[in-house]
């Protein structure tokens, strides 16, 4: 492993500030962002950004109406060059959770794409349109920030009460792209496309402002559709970013589509995070391209913690190992005491220290502090083993995915992936419910892949049994129409309740 140099000068995009500085040097040139039939040159974003911080430097906070489109992107530059912090919002977010991040977070302005009609919960905003065509020369830049200073304020999905804002220093995002250009060997020449929404931290940091911080490019499709990952992989790119419904479509493509089959193994690196990619989707993409899928770990409050390496072994059902930089440690149940076993087996929660740690919850001081171990490690609440080697397996969540079944701590991710390797299902959630003899029961939610003959309690059961173990197998199996999923495609295992 490489040795990490971290940059923490206020400069979060060089290329950008040489394109600014000699608009007619070579690197003013090199394409910067593309969504569809629209794109920027470093040098048409230096001459497009900058006048908007210049407009913005004085705003105290910023919103951005973060639809998929060339105005958020430079919207979010702009906040950056200026030293403003922003406050991505995502346009599917009902009015009541809108009207609470307005109220939270307090901006003085939204930016939006021209023509875009804003719902009601921010009428009371100024609103300033976002030009993309560049004049004719650049302003300069507001004063260089100070690394800890706020960059963005990500609100973080509220499982038990409203989202949380979780303000993201300049000093996070710079250490995570760079700890992930070491582990990918991510370069200036790299050409990154996906399709991801850009209000949380795998759109827009690791995204956009990934390849720009690399001084590479990035190609956006606007909306995911296989037919134009195929176009931009036979056209240039060179990584793809995902999520595992993404993954999973790609999968279910490629046996018929002999053209993305031949883009995808161009590839130099297929990424997906945001949930675990189920291993039968793994081996559906490694068996008809040649390419292993790489998966990384991270969270809005710790941007990236773990990843697979590209110069490691791809091995499926894993994020990997720590990123340069990032202290992480498992811990029993009273989140102190260190599980010390590299063993794959034994469970414990992911606790994580860096520079790529969140400041706070903004005006949320007791959540920050409850969020936090006396000495400084953040609780992920996420559970996980460890391979003699140091990769991490996530098992799933502690609220949710942790089952005490039989005197045993069992993961509920291992049986998802052990169901999904049955031929008879197409999806698959795992939870545990009371059971006065077990403690837990494990319950399977199951979309099967022909409704009209599902497989039953026992085949399944016999089938988790012979992969896993016997106290791992289901004792209850509810079949659906589909999974409750959100934006990002995670299963929403709160929502699974049966009447």
């Amino acid at each position: 492993m490489s040795p990490l140099s971290l940059d923490l000068s206020p400069d979060l995009f060089p290329a950008l500030t040489e394109a600014q500085a000699d608009p007619d040097g070579p690197g003013a040139h090199r394409p910067a962002l593309r969504f569809g039939d629209r794109s920027l040159t470093y040098g048409e974003l230096a001459a497009t950004a900058s006048p908007l911080a210049a407009r913005v430097a004085e705003a105290g906070r910023i919103a951005v109406w973060a639809t998929p489109t060339l105005e958020t992107a430079v919207a979010v530059v702009a906040a950056l060059l200026a030293g403003v912090p922003a406050v991505p919002l995502n346009p599917k977010s009902g009015e009541s959770e809108l009207g609470h991040i307005v109220s939270d977070s307090a901006p003085t302005l939204v930016l939006a794409a021209p023509g875009t009609q804003l719902p009601p919960a921010l009428a009371a905003l100024e609103r300033l349109d976002i030009d993309t065509s560049a004049p004719t020369t650049s302003l300069p830049s507001p004063g260089a920030p100070d690394p800890e200073s706020p960059a963005l304020i990500v609100y973080t999905s509220g499982t038990t009460g409203p989202p949380k804002g979780a303000v993201i220093p300049r000093r996070a995002i710079a250490t995570t792209l760079d700890a992930l250009a070491d582990a990918w060997q991510w370069t200036g020449d790299d050409v990154l496309v996906h399709g991801l929404p850009l209000f949380h931290v795998h759109g827009l940091i690791l995204g956009i402002l990934g390849p720009l911080r690399r001084g590479g490019s990035v190609r956006h499709l606007g909306r995911f559709e296989t037919a134009g990952v195929a176009r931009e992989l036979s056209e240039g790119a060179t990584m793809l970013f995902g999520v595992p419904t993404m993954y999973h479509r790609i999968a279910e493509t490629l046996p018929d589509d002999p053209a993305l089959a031949k883009a995808l193994a161009r590839a130099r690196l297929l990424v997906s995070g945001s949930a675990a990619l189920p291993v039968h989707d793994h081996e559906r993409i490694a068996q008809a391209t040649g390419r292993r899928v790489i998966e990384r770990y991270g969270m809005t409050e710790t941007l990236m913690n773990t990843s697979v390496r590209a110069d490691g072994e791809p091995r499926a059902g894993t994020v990997g190992v720590p990123l340069p930089g990032v202290e992480l440690r498992l811990t029993e149940e009273d989140g102190t005491t260190a599980v010390e076993a590299y063993d794959g087996e034994t469970v414990g929660e992911i606790q994580v220290r860096g520079p790529n740690l969140f400041t706070e919850y903004l005006n949320r001081p007791e959540a920050t502090a409850a969020a936090f171990t006396e000495d400084g490690w953040f609780r992920t609440g996420d559970m996980a083993v460890r391979d003699p080697d140091g990769y991490v397996r996530i098992v799933g969540r502690k609220a949710t995915d942790l089952i005490k079944s039989g005197g045993y701590k069992i993961g509920a991710g291992e049986i998802e992936n052990a169901l999904l390797e049955h031929p008879g299902v197409r999806e698959a959630a795992v939870t545990g419910e009371p059971d006065a003899d077990l403690g837990e029961r494990i319950v399977a939610w199951i979309v099967p892949a022909d409704p009209q003959s599902p497989p039953t309690v026992d085949e399944l059961a016999d089938h988790v049994a012979r992969r896993l173990a016997p106290h791992k197998r289901p004792r209850v199996v509810h079949h659906l129409d589909a999974l409750p999923r959100n934006d990002m495609g995670k299963i929403m295992k709160r929502a699974l309740t049966h009447d």
